[in-house]
């Protein structure tokens, strides 16, 4: 995780687009400015940045299934519960599943894993659209390569 540039998934482990599944590997920085304010003395990790990487899991997915032309904007967030406190050095196995897909948007459910137990879950929706700039779309797929994306052109 690169928390200050909001690159929350390391790896891709598993994705299978056209089932619309999609398993990556997060680990949580030992240090970070986050932590700073997040809390003094008590390094934890923000939720809000629990539900930016459970949307990031489901976007790399979409993302496949569209063949990299279209990207995936996180549009709302239903029934987020964090179940458990996430701290620095933590390794984190995030679950994204799409439940439907259709004009322009797209659902999935969504889960992270530490140690096997669910700590945090989430619906999650989208506004699937074409990349906004070529510049927007090149950065992405570098990134996307970077954390295991194959099969792009």
């Amino acid at each position: 995780m690169r928390l200050e540039y909001f690159q929350l998934v390391d790896r891709i482990e598993t994705m299978d687009p056209q089932a619309g599944t999609v398993v990556c590997r997060a680990t949580v920085p030992t240090e970070s400015t986050v932590f700073e304010g997040h809390f003094p003395g008590h390094p934890l990790m923000p939720g809000v940045l629990l539900l930016e990487c459970m949307a990031q899991t489901g976007g790399h997915m979409i993302l496949a299934r569209n063949n990299y032309d279209k990207m995936a904007f996180l549009a709302q967030a239903d029934r987020a519960k964090f179940r458990s406190f996430i701290v620095p050095g933590d390794v984190l196995e995030v679950h994204s599943k799409l439940t439907h897909e259709g004009s322009g948007y797209a659902v999935c459910e969504a889960r992270i894993l530490k140690d096997g137990k669910t700590v945090a879950d989430a619906e999650i929706r989208y506004r699937v659209v074409p990349f906004p700039s070529p510049e927007l779309r090149e950065k992405m797929l570098e990134f996307v390569r970077s954390v295991g994306h194959t099969g792009i052109a």
